[in-house]
């Protein structure tokens, strides 16, 4: 039985294979997910789970190098906002780039998967770059 906090089997073979570069992006209940990218449904009813745990529990497992956030995320302020700042500001969410929705959801065509959340607050999404450990 794993010891850290995330147990769901999709996410954690995910997470367990990225390699240095790939993409993981973490998106609110209604972020369309672009065909042939792999889809981690978490939904389970609006709010459960929220965002902001996601993010978390990724992170415990997950280095991080970079992350990706669409402007508008800015203006709607969405509750997750508060979690992702503080985490930027202690570290762990790496180095930040700031692109409009358009161009955020292009990018989710890179990505080796999408985690969908039961958020319900738009523009609750981010792109992880996955760092390396040495």
């Amino acid at each position: 039985m794993k010891k850290t906090p995330l147990l769901n089997i999709a996410l954690s073979r995910v997470v367990a294979g990225l390699g240095h570069g790939d993409i993981l992006v973490i998106g609110d209940a209604g972020l369309p997910v672009p065909p042939g990218v792999e889809l981690i449904d978490l939904a389970l009813t609006p709010g459960i789970p929220d965002f902001a745990s996601v993010l978390r529990t990724v992170l415990s497992e997950m280095q991080i190098e970079r992350h990706v956030l669409a402007e508008e995320m800015f203006q709607a302020a969405p509750l997750g906002l508060i979690d992702v700042e503080q985490l930027h500001a202690h570290g762990d969410l790496g180095r930040r780039e700031v692109m409009s929705h358009a161009d955020f959801k292009a990018l989710c065509r890179q990505a080796r998967a999408v985690v969908r959340t039961g958020e319900c607050r738009p523009y609750s999404n981010i792109a992880l770059v996955a760092g390396v450990t040495f």
